[in-house]
């Protein structure tokens, strides 16, 4: 339970400042779909697990957990009761939350924004 109040506190606090900053909810709509699609493979895999089909590597999951899919992963553990005993698996889970809500934290300060811009504006240069 703490885990989920931890998960609607940040979403909260992120939306809150997107909002404030960039009077957008673009970031709460990236996080809807990363945590949806982590959900999703979350059921798939716990689905494989139960039929002993292939199942998704670790390594994705924790992925898609560090690119902004943890609530949903939090979610997924909670409800489907996946993934949620593994000391190993959880210690990493909770490095990819840490190491997510670091980087987010750090995009919305002025030098992060400032970056993040650059950068996207190098890309649509290169690729035009």
């Amino acid at each position: 339970m703490v885990a989920i109040i931890i998960g609607g506190v940040f979403l909260v606090a992120v939306g809150v400042a997107e909002f404030i900053i960039h009077r957008s909810l673009l970031l709460i709509a990236v996080y809807g779909v990363t945590s949806l699609l982590t959900f999703m493979f979350y059921a798939i895999d716990k689905q494989a697990a139960r039929k002993g089909a292939w199942r998704i590597p670790e390594a994705q999951l924790h992925l898609l957990a560090l690119v902004g899919g943890w609530p949903g992963a939090m979610a997924a553990q909670h409800t489907l009761r996946h993934k949620s005993k593994k000391p190993s698996f959880r210690l990493v889970f909770w490095v990819t939350v840490v190491l997510h809500g670091a980087g987010t934290v750090w995009l919305l300060s002025p030098e992060g924004i400032n970056r993040l811009n650059a950068l996207i504006d190098a890309l649509l240069t290169r690729f035009r």
